[in-house]
């Protein structure tokens, strides 16, 4: 199992999706802090601890569900027409639909945060979180709504790299785990960095789509679909990661010609 980790591949997708895991888990956490913050002050630090501590392990438990789903090749329905053709499988089904789903979920996440950014905040100030418990629920409910669209993500990275899914497996659970143990230690200072460069979570949920789109070309390529006689081919892993790394590098350049342009100006 530790072989995977000499493949340049594994090391790529391991600090891409880390980092992805932290961008796209930062509204997470300002959920997280809103809920806790309704707490008496000696509560909060807990409430926001065990939320995500309950992340990690949804997400875990999640991960190794759709894992064992996505191994399941073997085709168990057939479709043949005279422009169509397909072997459909449980890693078809999840790969197709998980795309999808991407698709969907980035794109109105994309319009919600340009057009109504605080909308999600303010539907979780508006519930009674007057106790720990009752904290802590909605802390799990929030985990699991946010654990789909990061569960995904960590499929579309990792779907390929290796013949062994459990190789895949631990690569994501690798990246879950970091991401967590990061966004505890570094909460504030990550959260103010998103605040002050919005553009780099807009820039994240870009990728998702990206991903979203890689894995409906993935399902119809490992499910042999053909239209018209034409088979989907598969989209490389490399063009994936050479596209999140110049879009990187373009934001980072950007960031530092702000930073520079206000410089400038406190100096005059």
């Amino acid at each position: 199992m530790l072989e995977i980790f000499y493949s340049v591949d594994a090391w790529v997708a391991l600090l891409t999706l880390t980092f992805l895991e932290i961008v796209l888990g930062i509204d997470n956490i300002v959920f997280i802090s809103i809920a806790a913050n309704k707490l008496p002050e000696e509560q909060r630090k807990k409430a926001t601890n065990l939320g995500l501590i309950f992340a990690m392990v949804q997400r875990i438990v999640l991960l190794m569900a759709v894992s064992f789903l996505v191994g399941l090749k073997n085709p168990f329905y057939y479709i043949k027409t005279s422009w169509f053709s397909t072997a459909i499988s449980w890693q078809g089904l999840i790969l197709f639909f998980g795309g999808l789903f991407l698709l969907y979920k980035s794109t109105s996440e994309i319009r919600e945060k340009v057009e109504n950014p605080e909308h999600d905040e303010d539907v979780i100030k508006s519930k009674n979180l007057s106790t720990l418990s009752r904290a802590i629920v909605q802390i799990m409910i929030i985990d699991f709504i946010f654990s789909i669209d990061s569960i995904l993500t960590a499929v579309g990275m990792t779907n390929g790299i290796t013949k062994d899914p459990n190789d895949a497996l631990v690569l994501m659970v690798i990246a879950v785990v970091v991401s967590i143990i990061v966004m505890m230690v570094f909460a504030n200072g990550i959260r103010n960095f998103i605040n002050r460069n919005p553009s780099v979570e807009i820039l994240a949920l870009s990728f998702l789509i990206l991903i979203g789109f890689m894995l409906v070309a993935e399902s119809g390529h490992l499910t042999h679909t053909e239209f018209f006689g034409q088979q989907i081919g598969a989209i490389p892993k490399g063009y994936l990661y050479f596209a999140i790394a110049f879009s990187l590098l373009v934001e980072f350049l950007n960031m530092r010609m702000q930073r520079n342009k206000k410089g400038k100006k406190h100096t005059e």
